[in-house]
């Protein structure tokens, strides 16, 4: 679409167009896009919608195949009983998960985030004991093996949530309004980043580049949508709201849009629902899983969404920039998954 096209005089937020200019992908910002940014206007920015580096083995050029080869990878749960087994997929084919290793204890509720190197899980539940914890291990996504020790988070967790650019780790809720930080390619004890606007478990994450974006949660099922700029430190913004009022629930993203599927309240739920996440507002339908599902886990290419578990052992997956209901993509090693948590090497954040 031309740069001076009259009818992009006021178009709406999330707006997407193509600039001949720069031959670059854009979205209209309605307003501000971060903490610290003065512009009141609405304004475009460019969109990065590939994500070079990655994959299995594979190194891509920029502008090349556009999350070929991205993993997904999934850990911890219950299946029906308590786990540590690690496994994953492929992302940009269909099939079943493959075992890749074991964290370092077997914990459920877990929260997962990832670099394009590599992949965190952090806090959840020991198991059997039923002792929340601290405890943050990393992976080597390209690789195969067990999980190393990274370090602790500020405060022990359940069911709390994570997200990432390619620098950092935002791990936020879990019992608490506390968000804490790592920088992904160290290890260490994370820090204190700033709080929620409310204390929450069984919330959701997902992230952009520059945001971070936490939806739904308990106590009491909530639709509240919170961000933050995960280069910066500070306490959370309002988003806007879910459409359905819900917990246990599963996100993903690519560097344009943020999906939200499944959980429940008082029953499962399928749906998905997706935001802009460079700019504010109230999530809009997208479509269908292919069942109700609760405590799943979601991961993503910059094509594909997954959501994996959910009280069974089946993968969906959708086309993030189109709307409709999600196929089956393959299963996961176990019967029945639940609690466990997901991240890729391909996500929007990276």
């Amino acid at each position: 679409m031309p740069i001076n096209d009259p009818s992009l005089d006021n178009p709406p937020a999330g707006a997407i167009r193509f600039n001949t200019d720069s031959r670059k992908i854009e979205v209209y910002c309605g307003g501000p896009v971060g903490f610290g940014t003065t512009t009141t206007t609405g304004s475009w920015f460019q969109i990065d919608s590939f994500t070079p580096n990655v994959g299995i083995g594979t190194t891509f050029a920029a502008g090349s195949s556009q999350g070929s080869g991205v993993r997904g990878v999934f850990g911890g749960g219950y299946t029906p009983v308590a786990t540590n087994v690690i496994e994953y997929i492929n992302i940009s084919s269909t099939g079943n998960a493959v075992r890749f290793g074991d964290l370092s204890q077997t914990r459920i509720a877990v929260s997962a985030s990832a670099s394009s190197t590599r992949g965190l899980f952090s806090g959840g539940q020991i198991q059997p004991t039923n002792v929340n914890q601290t405890t943050i291990d990393f992976i080597t996504i390209s690789s195969t093996g067990n999980a190393a020790s990274f370090g602790s988070l500020t405060r022990s967790t359940i069911a709390s949530a994570s997200c990432s650019s390619s620098t950092r780790s935002l791990n936020a809720g879990g019992g608490s309004n506390t968000i804490d930080y790592v920088t992904i390619a160290s290890t260490g004890s994370a820090q204190d980043f700033g709080d929620l606007t409310r204390s929450q478990s069984r919330l959701c994450a997902l992230s952009s580049s520059t945001r971070g974006v936490f939806g739904g949660g308990t106590p009491s099922a909530v639709n509240v949508v919170d961000f933050v700029t995960i280069s910066t430190l500070g306490n959370a913004a309002d988003f806007g709201d879910l459409l359905t009022t819900r917990q246990a629930l599963a996100g993903c993203s690519n560097s344009i849009r943020g999906l939200f599927a499944g959980g429940y309240n008082p029953t499962g739920q399928n749906v998905i629902e997706y935001i802009t996440t460079a700019t504010t507002g109230n999530a809009i339908d997208f479509g269908d899983l292919t069942s109700a599902k609760s405590f799943l886990s979601g991961t993503s290419s910059p094509v594909r969404g997954i959501f994996g578990g959910g009280n069974s052992n089946v993968i969906d997956y959708v086309t993030i920039m189109s709307i409709g209901n999600a196929i089956d993509f393959g299963d996961l090693t176990f019967v029945q998954v639940n609690l466990a948590s997901a991240c890729s090497n391909g996500h929007g954040g990276l």
